[in-house]
């Protein structure tokens, strides 16, 4: 069992919502007649359930039903699957997502003429693995106006004010039921991976109101993981911010408000210029959405309105802006107002020494996902090819973050990485660049208690008073588990626990016997 503050605990005792003992077998048999049941777990691991930190839920639910492309090696297999799905839809909509042109022999995205020519002239919504642009066809490009718009190439590939309006298309035709349907396909998912609570980040280039109020009613009740939100939409208004909060029920106007885009899609805001695909030096520094008298002022509003602010924020030149709006927001209202706030940022990819000076000075939390370096870290992924190897090598700087004082969470930004929490553990463990690499235990809290904190939620430990969400582990053979009662984790290919059981706020939310 996962219990810091009970070394060697083997055994625990919940009543209602929450855990009222934690120690041993030998222990335990003293509490035996006062308790309702007792389920012998054969010394399976037990650790508290996980926190993802920044999901978008009904995107999720969406992958999970859709056509995913993230395995897919080349443009031609993705529109052949594209041509399969358009034929058994009989002219729905075809969403097909999380496609990555780097992996691709073609090394380009589809035109809007091939997404006609596959999907027979239908409706083809194809978001990049990112969602930060996407391919589209040309009836999705009329339906959603993108003609003229910033971010509209005219072939097929819509980025930024063009993303969005593709994107606020596509989601407008969703019913009440759909929306339900993918919420119950992305909780279960959850569930199933050992996740108690998940942090949804919304902003209306994704999704709307009726969505953040769906994904927090669905997260509500006995037997479902937990939700919390935010919203991404900038304020200069302490009132107006805590209107839009009551409104909503979120917690904060952060998550996706976007200071930003994306590596990716060569969108996120940079000091120096991308890389061409040729791998020379280019002239593009991706786009900055913020300027510092913007970021100030909603910082200004969201701490008199006590609600976290912050934002999307990846390339270094971003972070600039947004450090500097943050110091300034500072100057206003005080530093120990802006500390005592727990703002966020999300993503935080390419901090430089001051930007972290900064971050840990104020107490801002920093959302990341470890997972990406997994996916397009090192000196031959994705980031190398958009950034060069040397600044590939300083993205996601889990150790330089912990140095300096700063607060991590980590999450997935589900559906562009997977919901896996020990594959994020693993990822922060083995970061491309050694000197990045964090502990096992320090990726777990970050992964747990921190993401339990960072909400202003109770959770992540199983100690007396706590609540009673924890999850039980099936380990692989040949796993060896640390004195801490962690796996460990050195081994980029061994396969990782499993639940079994997930329990959250006392009530079961997944049985792998039973679900």
């Amino acid at each position: 069992m996962v219990s810091p503050g009970h070394p060697g605990a083997t055994a625990l005792l919940t009543r209602g919502t929450e855990v009222v003992w934690v120690g041993t077998d030998a222990e335990a048999a003293g509490h035996e007649d006062s308790v309702e049941e007792v389920v012998e777990l054969e010394g399976a691991l037990v650790t508290p359930a996980f926190a993802d930190s920044h999901v978008h839920l009904t995107m999720t639910g969406q992958g999970l039903d859709g056509i995913d492309l993230s395995g897919t090696r080349s443009l031609s297999e993705a529109l052949r699957l594209i041509e399969t799905a358009a034929r058994h839809t009989r002219g729905r909509p075809v969403y097909a997502h999380s496609w990555d042109e780097t992996n691709w022999v073609e090394r380009r995205p589809a035109t809007a003429a091939e997404l006609d020519r596959a999907a027979y002239g239908g409706v083809v919504y194809m978001p990049r693995v990112d969602a930060h642009s996407a391919s589209v066809s040309s009836s999705m490009a009329a339906v959603a106006r993108v003609h003229g718009l910033d971010g509209w190439d005219g072939a097929g590939v819509v980025e930024r004010d063009a993303f969005a309006a593709v994107t606020n298309a596509f989601t407008s035709g969703m019913t009440p039921a759909d929306r339900e349907h993918y919420l119950d396909l992305a909780l279960r998912a959850a569930a199933e991976r050992g996740i108690g609570l998940v942090h949804e980040t919304g902003a209306d280039h994704l999704t709307n109101f009726e969505d953040v109020r769906a994904v927090l009613e669905a997260g509500q009740g006995a037997g479902r993981v937990g939700t919390v939100a935010y919203w991404g939409m900038l304020t200069d208004s302490a009132e107006e911010a805590r209107e839009l909060a009551r409104h909503l029920g979120v917690i904060g106007l952060a998550g996706d408000l976007c200071a930003d885009g994306s590596f990716g899609s060569r969108t996120a805001h940079v000091v120096e210029p991308y890389l061409t695909d040729d791998g020379t030096p280019g002239e593009h520094h991706g786009y900055g959405y913020l300027s510092v008298e913007q970021v100030r002022d909603h910082v200004v509003a969201c701490t008199r309105a006590g609600l976290q602010a912050g934002g999307h924020v990846i390339g270094d030149a971003a972070l600039h802006t947004m450090a500097e709006g943050f110091r300034q927001a500072a100057d206003v209202v005080g530093r120990e107002a802006v500390r005592a706030a727990r703002h966020r940022w999300e993503h935080v990819e390419l901090p430089d020494a001051e930007v972290l000076a900064t971050m840990a000075e104020l107490g801002i939390w920093a959302s990341m996902q470890s997972s990406f370096d997994a996916a397009w870290g090192g000196e031959d992924g994705m980031y190398a090819a958009r950034l060069g190897p040397q600044r590939a090598l300083a993205a996601v700087p889990l150790r330089s973050m912990l140095d300096a004082g700063v607060r991590v969470a980590l999450g997935s930004d589900s559906p562009v990485t997977p919901l896996a929490p020990w594959a994020g553990v693993r990822a922060a463990v083995l970061h491309h660049n050694p000197g990045q690499r964090i502990g096992v235990d320090e990726a777990f809290a970050a992964h747990t208690r921190e993401g339990y904190e960072l909400a202003g939620r109770p959770g992540g430990r199983l100690a007396q008073g706590e609540p009673a969400s924890y999850v039980v582990w099936e380990v692989p053979d040949g796993t060896e588990l640390r004195p801490d009662g962690l796996p460990d984790l050195s081994d980029r290919d061994a396969d990782l626990p499993s639940a079994t059981r997930t329990v959250v706020d006392g009530h079961l939310v997944f049985d792998r016997e039973r679900f």
